[in-house]
């Protein structure tokens, strides 16, 4: 008996590999992770296309009981669906590390990441560096962690994949106080938000790690018919509607190569 843990892509239900859909219908229970990024598409088609029932494991269900998606697997084949590809987060890790732990095999079938989709915008992969995460700021909380490693990144020439908060089932504390259990909405991260954020950053630190005319690309549900990119200046950005989620966007590096420019053409604004 296996857990598979299957990557989904990018776009939609037939995104999936042939491979990862011989092992979706070998599979007695099959959960989609919703937590970590979301699919383009809503679970029922995936449950069409598939020919399975399909179960939600939110955030409560990743982090805190992920023995119910990797135990049954001692006596039944079981699949976890991950949006992108299965090692581009921790979470799926830990899951990968505790089943193997408990004594189940453990099999990862692989598909198109945001890691690599981000090459379609011109810039170069072996040009990156570190990829960094970016938090939505609160009003006690403020976080610059990633900074640091933009301003590496840069010194060293190299570009920067900024991956977007998402806040999908988050507990509303307010209303636990009254004793009721709540979850807010949805919140995805935008282009806008995150330039935004990136520099208060600056302007709090001042070590120069880019500035307001850094040139910058924004991409918005790469893998997707409607996909969106757009390049210029960092204050630029903060103007254009990315529509709707998943985003992201990199940080170029001071020297971008004059091959990288000449395919950015197409995406920079007038």
């Amino acid at each position: 008996m296996v857990l598979y843990i299957i990557g989904l892509g990018l776009g939609d239900e037939k995104d999936i590999t042939v491979r990862g859909l011989d092992a979706v219908k070998s599979c007695d229970k099959i959960f989609l992770e919703a937590y970590t990024s979301i699919l383009g598409v809503d679970k029922t088609k995936l449950e069409a296309f598939y020919g399975k029932s399909i179960c939600i494991a939110d955030r409560n269900t990743v982090e805190s009981e992920a023995e119910q998606i990797y135990q049954p697997a001692k006596s039944e084949n079981v699949a976890l669906l991950v949006v992108g590809d299965p090692v581009c987060a921790t979470t799926h890790t830990d899951i990968m590390i505790r089943a193997r732990d408990f004594g189940v095999q453990v099999e990862l079938i692989h598909n198109a990441s945001i890691m690599g989709a981000a090459g379609c915008c011109g810039l170069q992969l072996y040009n990156f560096g570190h990829t960094v995460s970016i938090p939505f700021f609160e009003e006690n909380w403020r976080p610059t962690s990633f900074y640091p490693k933009i301003k590496y990144n840069r010194a060293g020439g190299m570009h920067t994949l900024c991956l977007l908060d998402i806040k999908v089932k988050e507990p509303d504390f307010n209303a636990m106080m009254r004793g009721q259990t709540k979850f807010l909405p949805p919140r995805y991260m935008t282009v806008n938000t995150c330039v935004e954020q990136l520099l208060e950053a600056e302007e709090t630190l001042k070590e120069g790690a880019y500035s307001r005319r850094s040139l910058c690309v924004g991409m918005a549900r790469l893998g997707q018919p409607d996909q969106c990119i757009i390049a210029g200046a960092m204050e630029d950005l903060l103007k254009v509607d990315f529509g709707e989620p998943l985003h992201s966007l990199v940080v170029c590096g001071p020297d971008t190569h004059d091959l990288e420019l000449e395919m950015l053409k197409q995406f920079m604004l007038e």
